[in-house]
């Protein structure tokens, strides 16, 4: 098999002659080829059959101990100029990238075979979704990318079609970390990745496809490619209005996009459908709106924590179908990882007898992946080619003090300000050192593909195009009180904010203006069922004295990218400021 795209055989052919791949396999993305792919990694042990009858077509990978995470000090942005690729990012010259990656890919696939993995970020007849091929020495890589991606035949008809495609190439080489890199080229539109075989680093049309080089692809076409879920809202009346929302790590992203609305909201009609978890698309559309796709068909998502209290319907996909990667297992077979309900540990993620000493029974960044239609919120507008209108953009983060349950911004301006600001506080589980405010503008600090100056500029040149922007808002879920507990309750009670926020975009409620930003007036959040009435007040305070001090530090954050930054930035701090004073 080939494609009858000249320029794609002429890749193929050259990378497998650089690598001396064994075989070349072109990639269908069919159940059979999936079966047999299966089979063969459970002969090499890459994969491990979990109990077949509570969990049937589920898997166990184990990666190498050493190769387990992003590696994000590896992980380069090869910008012809070291300057358009920004603080934000690990620069390398162009010539000097493809030199070394040269050198490590030099015959790095004899006796191995090389897939060609044709793939579709979006759906697949989507004016919205950008293409692109992976080659990989790993089946693991390729069994995973038919989960999160469109992939097989089809994608290479549409690739054929475009007539270009994004290209990436990838070898888990000899899986050494002193020889492992991951290295995005922009302004050709590709990426190499050598020495890992882990998710990020390995299943190169998610972040690396879907964000790094999609960002500058969106710069460049007019659209914004953003670290955020899109979650959509079905009201009593059966009307649905959608959400994208960007959060930092250990933020509650996932459990968002999932969420289960208090049994008070069900019984009312309240539904909420899951659209996407970790990336979202925006496109201005004709009619002056921003419409979202999520460019994946599934989940790679953390496993530590996902419990039927956390998020029951990210628990309710994971009996089928599923690749576990460094979770543990119990005595009879089954994935086991902290934060679950029920079972205990026999085997850790290295595959030996649990012993506490050793640490936690399954990787904390073990994960699992499965597709997107198996989640019981699943909305079939996931498969939309003209995506969905978005209504609220959502920036969230964790802090224990400043910043009140939710908050609207002014306008767009202010609202692109809020997202370059976001920051979160690290809990004790990060660092031991408790309370030290990380800023992650828009989620994507180690994501965006170029300078975050340029980024910033370009979210607000979109924002000023669209006739009926969304409106903008921060939340926080991690208020504390004096004594250490948080006052809101969070969770499935996160859809009170959620009505608030809607409420809000079809201009059926007044708010409160404050000098950071408009607030809910008291009573206007939902608080019908709850077993105890959190302080309100507490959560909706704005301390002058703490905002004046945190608008230094965004002001302090922002000099660190110079004269990039947009001078409507700085205007809006300055507002801030002085309305604060």
């Amino acid at each position: 098999m080939s494609s009858n795209l000249q320029a794609l055989n002429d890749w193929v052919d050259q990378v497998a002659a650089h690598t001396r791949a064994a075989r070349v396999h072109w990639c269908d993305g069919s159940g059979a080829e999936n079966k047999r792919l299966i089979a063969e990694m459970l002969e090499s042990g890459d994969l491990e059959r979990l109990n077949p009858e509570t969990h049937p077509d589920c898997y166990l990978h184990r990666s190498d101990p050493a190769d387990v995470a992003r590696v994000e000090h590896l992980t380069f942005v090869c910008s012809a100029r070291e300057e358009d690729a920004g603080p934000n990012n690990n620069w390398m010259a162009p010539a000097e990238a493809h030199a070394l990656m040269k050198g490590l890919f030099a015959g790095c696939m004899e006796g191995r075979t090389m897939y060609v993995v044709p793939y579709c970020m979006g759906p697949i007849d989507s004016p919205l979704s950008r293409c692109g091929v992976e080659i990989t020495d790993s089946p693991y890589v390729v069994v995973n990318m038919r989960l999160m991606t469109r992939m097989g035949s089809k994608a290479l008809e549409r690739i054929e079609r475009d007539g270009h495609f994004v290209k990436g190439l990838h070898s888990t080489g000899d899986l050494d970390p002193d020889r492992r890199y991951i290295v995005h080229f922009p302004e050709e539109l590709s990426i190499q990745s050598f020495g890992s075989g882990y998710g990020g680093n390995a299943l190169l049309g998610k972040k690396c496809h879907a964000l790094r080089i999609a960002s500058y692809q969106a710069r460049t076409e007019g659209w914004l490619a953003e670290h955020m879920l899109i979650v959509g809202i079905e009201n009593p009346e059966g009307e649905v209005r959608y959400i994208a929302g960007a959060f930092p790590s250990a933020c509650g992203k996932t459990n968002l996009a999932m969420l289960i609305p208090p049994e008070a909201y069900r019984e009312s009609g309240w539904k909420v459908w899951t659209v996407g978890d970790d990336i979202c698309w925006l496109h201005p559309g004709e009619d002056g709106r921003l419409w979202a796709i999520n460019p994946e068909a599934g989940f790679f998502g953390v496993a530590p924590g996902t419990s039927k209290k956390t998020n029951p319907n990210a628990l309710a996909m994971l009996d089928r179908d599923t690749i576990f990667t460094n979770v543990a297992v119990t005595e009879d077979n089954r994935p086991w990882w902290e934060g679950l309900d029920q079972g205990k540990p026999a085997k850790d993620w290295r595959g030996r007898p649990f012993d506490p000493k050793h640490g936690p029974a399954a990787h904390p960044n073990s994960r699992f992946t499965v597709s997107i239609d198996r989640c019981p919120s699943y909305s079939d507008q996931a498969e939309s080619p003209q995506g969905v209108p978005i209504d609220a953009i959502i920036f969230g983060g964790r802090r224990a003090r400043l910043a009140p349950l939710v908050m609207e911004a002014r306008d767009w301006n202010h609202g692109v300000l809020l997202g370059a600001g976001m920051a979160s506080e690290t809990t004790a589980a990060a660092t031991g050192q408790v309370g030290v405010v990380r800023r992650d503008p828009m989620a994507m600090k180690p994501f965006c593909g170029y300078h975050f100056g340029d980024y910033w500029k370009h979210w607000l040149e979109v924002g000023g195009k669209l006739k009926t922007p969304p409106k903008i808002f921060q939340v926080n879920w991690f208020r504390r009180d004096e004594d250490g507990g948080f006052i809101w309750p969070g969770f499935g009670d996160n859809m009170r904010v959620l009505e608030w926020i809607l409420a809000r975009c079809r201009g059926e409620i007044e708010a409160r203006e404050t000098p950071v930003g408009l607030l809910p007036n008291g009573g206007d959040i939902n608080l019908e069922g709850l077993d105890e009435q959190p302080a309100m007040d507490e959560l909706l305070a704005v301390d002058a004295g703490e905002w004046r001090e945190e608008v230094d530090a965004v002001a302090a954050h922002l000099s660190t990218f110079g004269k990039r930054v947009p001078e409507a930035l700085d205007a809006e701090l300055d507002r801030v400021r002085q309305a604060l004073t």
